[in-house]
């Protein structure tokens, strides 16, 4: 049995290098872009990537999700990374949909300055973001890919553009399609990205409605798992006027560190925590999607690992477009 696991894993592997060589030869990114320019830099993403994660396995969905927030506002360019206070008017980074959840910036900080130590000015902060969601891909999943490199940072953050890119946590699956497919992605890969919900938190507020509120006829989704609903209550109770507090709660509860394909398992069971989850699941142009990656871990990840460089390639800046930062949250 450990035989013939080890054999699968090993032909998952290889068939994840060729499918990922392909994808980088369709694109202007190179795999081991910087393999003369600066030939330790992935090597200083991933022990910043490990030493974080080991200190705190939440870092890792955090990191994930950086990567795909950047991605779908302006391409993959390192504008999540900017402050207001260097682009001149609100940053993408002060959106709701990022400040205060999203986590990871000390980490892509932190393997900046140790880039720059050795290469100044070399390295773009896309890059950094695409190296650091794999290897925390890699550290919670065990799922390992070549990431093509040679994006340029862009100059320009803006806030609003957020809402207008980023699906929302109330989406149903033909909002969700339509979105991925604006940034070039497939019905198939926006449900194998949704399997990053296989680790991270959500707050209360984004489902609350589930629970409390959801049309006139019944307060909570029948869609749900009603004792799932009711953990949730207990989680969430409902917020009073003047109540700002927001608790979390992880986004799949059977294995939260583990990026594996039990967050399909969980949509099966009903036990999908927001409408984005679970829609996936009850809409006919997605549910058979769901079910094959429930039943078969290791295609899912092998797709996932696709999907990721496929979305890492969105609309960048390479060549002379754009500059490379000398600091992560600042324009030259």
């Amino acid at each position: 049995m450990a035989r013939a696991l080890h054999m699968l894993v090993m032909l998952s592997t290889l068939v994840l290098i060729l499918s990922v060589s392909s994808l980088a030869s369709s694109t202007s990114l190179k795999v081991d872009f910087y393999k003369t320019t600066c030939p330790s830099a992935e090597a200083i993403v991933r022990r910043a990537v490990n030493k974080a994660v080991s200190l705190n396995p939440g870092i890792a969905a955090g990191l994930i999700r950086m990567h795909f927030h950047d991605c779908f506002v302006r391409g993959c360019d390192g504008s999540v990374l900017l402050l207001a206070s260097a682009v001149g008017n609100p940053s993408e980074r002060d959106h709701p949909a990022n400040n205060p959840s999203l986590r990871g910036f000390e980490v892509i900080d932190e393997a900046k300055a140790q880039i720059e130590a050795e290469c100044p000015e070399t390295v773009s902060c896309a890059d950094i973001i695409a190296f650091a969601a794999r290897d925390s891909a890699r550290k919670v999943g065990g799922i390992n890919y070549a990431v093509p490199a040679g994006r340029r940072d862009g100059r320009i953050s803006i806030s609003d553009e957020v809402t207008q890119n980023l699906p929302g946590p109330t989406f149903n699956a033909e909002r969700l399609i339509s979105n991925f497919d604006r940034k070039g992605l497939s019905v198939d890969e926006m449900v194998t990205l949704s399997g990053a919900h296989s680790i991270g938190v959500s707050h209360c507020s984004s489902f609350s409605d589930r629970l409390y509120t959801f049309n006139s006829t019944v307060s909570q989704d029948p869609s749900m798992n009603p004792k799932f609903a009711t953990l949730l209550k207990s989680k969430c109770p409902p917020r009073s006027i003047g109540d700002s507090t927001d608790p979390t709660v992880s986004l799949d509860a059977s294995t939260p560190n583990r990026l594996d394909n039990k967050y399909y398992t969980g949509l099966k069971n009903h036990r999908g925590l927001l409408t984005s989850d679970q829609t996936l699941l009850s809409s006919r142009s997605t549910r058979q999607m769901v079910l094959s990656n429930a039943k078969h871990g290791s295609s899912w990840a092998v797709k996932f690992a696709k999907a990721m460089v496929h979305m890492g390639s969105i609309d960048v800046l390479t060549g002379s477009q754009g500059e490379i930062r000398r600091r992560c949250s600042l324009v030259n």
